[in-house]
């Protein structure tokens, strides 16, 4: 049963639903902006915080996102994030399509927040709904998989659009930009190959004293003069991206360091003649667990994807670095002989747990 927020200033919110390609429907009300229609793949989220990183994640382009985490909207959101790698921020943009969660708050209270998350909502033109029966929404989606689905005013009205996206060209930079570190003389080049690279994977780099090249998704880094190239996040099939995983395999063929990254993990896969897999309902939230393989250590990770590497499909010459504890499935690649190594989970976090930033430092390491 839904429940009925009261609003602010003693003002009703508008009913909403949420209407999946099953059939199934969950009302709420609105906030953000209010009455708003929209579509996409509904997917959750099992973080307890990380809301504005989460949003601005190019990973959730074209996703309606459930957040598992009862209560959302109560430290607000961070000053202005239309500022490139600015604090707080993944991207320039909210890239999801709308957000479902059990109860948001009206009050919110951090030392860094400049508003509301409905506020920045509405101005994005993005859709909530709060009052929805999460738990229910997210055992559905853990039972039958994820599924398309549609946030209306009216449950008979709400249009499930399904059409061909190339989600990746429209998240990438469309020419190279290069950021240099502000308080030391770049010591190595690194290309970034962007599929939806976060800003924190840019910063990670530019702390360590990396000069970044970042390149759009379809562009030819092994051409360039650098040290290494870094294969980003990104959303969507890594199948849709054959220039890239082209791009992964010259890379690999002139013996240049490479790091792949979440989509950047399962591209390299790719180069080398792997397969990957849709799962049934991806991995999303900051509470997953990576085991080192061969050994008991494990990791907490952050992680955002649909999609895996099949091993059974690694060529000779890779072995399987990291597995996820939950359910098995791979988390990570490295070439037993060259310099090429990648993780499925976020090593650099934001939101969720840092301990496997160190994967950076080893990357620096392997362009020296």
């Amino acid at each position: 049963m839904k429940k009925d927020p009261g609003g602010k200033n003693g003002q009703r919110p508008a009913e909403a639903f949420l209407v999946l390609e099953d059939g199934s429907a969950y009302g709420g009300f609105f906030f953000g902006a209010q009455g708003a229609r929209t579509s996409g793949e509904v997917v959750f989220n099992t973080g307890m915080v990380g809301y504005p990183e989460s949003f601005t994640d190019p990973s959730y382009r074209n996703q309606i996102l459930a957040l598992t985490y009862p209560l959302i909207g109560n430290y607000g959101v961070p000053a202005d994030f239309e500022r490139e790698l600015a604090a707080g921020y993944e991207s320039m943009r909210i890239h999801m399509t709308g957000l479902i969660v059990c109860e948001y708050s009206e009050f919110h209270h951090h030392w860094t927040a400049e508003r509301g998350l409905s506020d920045l909502l509405a101005e994005q033109g993005i859709p909530g709904i709060q009052g929805v029966d999460t738990r229910a929404l997210t055992k559905r989606l853990r039972e039958r998989g994820t599924m398309l689905g549609a946030i209306s005013p009216d449950p008979k009205g709400a249009e499930i659009v399904s059409g061909p996206r190339h989600v990746v060209s429209e998240v990438s930079v469309a020419e190279p930009i290069t950021y240099s570190p502000e308080h030391t003389k770049p010591g190595r080049r690194v290309a970034v190959v962007d599929c939806g690279c976060k800003n924190t994977i840019i910063t990670s780099m530019l702390r360590r004293g990396v000069e970044v090249v970042r390149v759009p998704w379809d562009y030819d880094a092994s051409k360039l003069d650098v040290d290494g190239v870094l294969f980003s996040n990104g959303p969507g099939d890594p199948i849709d991206c054959p220039a890239t995983v082209e791009t992964a395999r010259k890379v690999m063929e002139a013996g240049l360091p490479a790091f792949g990254i979440c989509l950047g993990n399962q591209m390299l896969a790719m180069a080398t003649g792997a397969k990957t897999y849709k799962l049934k309902f991806g991995h999303r939230g900051q509470n997953q667990p990576a085991r080192l393989a061969g050994t008991k250590r494990c990791y907490i990770t952050s992680q955002n994807h649909g999609y895996a590497v099949d091993c059974a499909t690694i060529p000779d010459g890779w072995e399987e670095w990291f597995v996820n504890l939950n359910d098995g499935t791979n988390e990570g690649l490295r070439h037993t002989r060259k310099p090429v190594m990648s993780v499925q989970f976020h090593p650099e976090a934001m939101p969720g747990p840092v301990d496997t930033g160190f994967l950076f430092d080893e990357f620096v390491e392997m362009m020296k």
